[in-house]
C-alpha cells in the first residue's frame, strides 16, 4: 500500500519584495556559497566529477567550480540566494555593508 504523501509545503510569498540593486553582489556571493556547500556535501558523500550525472557511479557533471559552470547550471543557486534574501527583507532584517 502506497502512503499519500500529507505534507504541502507552504513557503512565504516573496513575490512582493524587491531586491535592491545593490544586492547583486551578494546574490551571486551567497549562490556560490551555495554551490560551494553542495559539493562539498556530495564530495564527502563519495561523489565524483563525471561527464554526466550517475547516481550508481556517484559521479556528477557539477561537480566544479561556481565559476566553471554553465548559466543555466547557476540558476538553482541564485534562485536560492534571492529567495534567502528576500525572506530576510520580509521578516523585517535589514541587511547593510
Amino acid at each position: 500500500m502506497k502512503k499519500e504523501n500529507l505534507y504541502v509545503p507552504e513557503p512565504l510569498f516573496l513575490d512582493d519584495v524587491e531586491l535592491p540593486s545593490d544586492l547583486e553582489d551578494l546574490t551571486e556571493l551567497i549562490a556560490e556559497n551555495v554551490h560551494e556547500v553542495w559539493a562539498q556535501t556530495k564530495l564527502e558523500q563519495g561523489w565524483r566529477y563525471g561527464d554526466s550525472i550517475d547516481e550508481n557511479a556517484k559521479s556528477h557533471s557539477r561537480l566544479v567550480p561556481y565559476n566553471q559552470l554553465k548559466e543555466e547550471d547557476k540558476v538553482y543557486d541564485r534562485d536560492t540566494a534571492m529567495e534567502t534574501l528576500k525572506l530576510i527583507l520580509k521578516l523585517g532584517y535589514k541587511i547593510s555593508k
